[in-house]
């Protein structure tokens, strides 16, 4: 037999698949065996498919639909690759944060804090929520939306959670425990990034302009002002005003000094120096 063929048994144990899982992926043709003996039946596969078959066993351990896998291994392109990963993750945080919501509920009716047959429909409503799951849902919401912003090539459903997360984002923060103005102003900060970054100048502008308010109504200052004079330069450039954008880009470096943190104030010269001011 030739010594580059490994059975299948030395092959599952190799990868860490199952000889069952490997026939399997055989008829889906996620993995084809090198060789099957015509007399006997057995599957033989190359060395060479190690690397491939280790790479399917980490994508279902993160529970990648064998479908997916299939067209990642059938693609030399990184960034489609890394494009499918990342929907897959957003489909995941989807079901995370549905998880969330239900364990909140059960706690709830546990804890005798919800009667296990309510009511009225008022009684399974959104008022049940307390303080402290309202900030985890706008923490978590937060993070979903810049999970969505990073990707390279969104679907129009994509774009859609993205919108809809920024702004449930926003409305958590302003309900959550210990709440302060300084997250009310990175929510509208948010939502005002999202729309610069889909090329929509009007909200963009708008949600920039309720931050910069917020910020200095309320006295905030370090980073929160920073951002806020960013994200009107942000958004003015999408409407086209190069002026107001560079005037803005101004006041936001000035601010820059007042930032505590050096890690913060790094984000903002980033962010700054990425504008096309002209």
């Amino acid at each position: 037999m030739d010594n580059d063929l490994l059975p299948i048994g030395r092959f599952a144990r190799l990868t860490g698949l199952t000889v069952g899982a490997l026939r399997h992926y055989d008829e889906l043709d996620v993995l084809r065996p090198a060789e099957i003996d015509g007399s006997t039946g057995y599957r033989r596969y190359r060395r060479a498919q190690l690397a491939a078959g280790r790479t399917i066993a980490r994508l279902r351990d993160l529970e990648l639909p064998l479908d997916e896998i299939r067209v990642v291994l059938g693609t030399d392109d990184p960034a489609e690759q890394r494009r499918r990963i990342a929907v897959h993750r957003a489909s995941l945080q989807a079901r995370t944060f549905r998880l969330q919501r239900l364990l909140h509920r059960l706690g709830q009716i546990s804890d005798g804090k919800e009667p296990i047959v309510p009511d009225s429909p008022a009684a399974t409503s959104d008022a049940t929520l307390d303080a402290a799951t309202h900030r985890l849902l706008g923490v978590d919401l937060f993070n979903a939306t810049w999970s969505l912003l990073e990707l390279a090539d969104r679907s129009a459903s994509q774009t859609d959670a993205l919108i809809h997360a920024a702004h449930a984002s926003r409305h958590h923060w302003a309900l959550a425990e210990g709440s302060g103005a300084e997250n009310l102003a990175r929510g509208e900060w948010l939502c005002s990034r999202v729309y610069a970054v889909l090329g929509r100048a009007e909200p963009a502008l708008w949600h920039a302009r309720r931050c910069v308010e917020i910020c200095e109504s309320n006295g905030i200052g370090d980073w929160d002002v920073a951002a806020a004079c960013e994200a009107m330069a942000r958004a003015q450039l999408v409407a086209g005003d190069r002026a107001a954008a560079r005037e803005w880009a101004t006041r936001a470096r000035a601010a820059l000094s007042a930032i505590a943190d050096a890690d913060d104030r790094e984000v903002i010269e980033q962010d700054l120096d990425a504008l096309d001011l002209g």
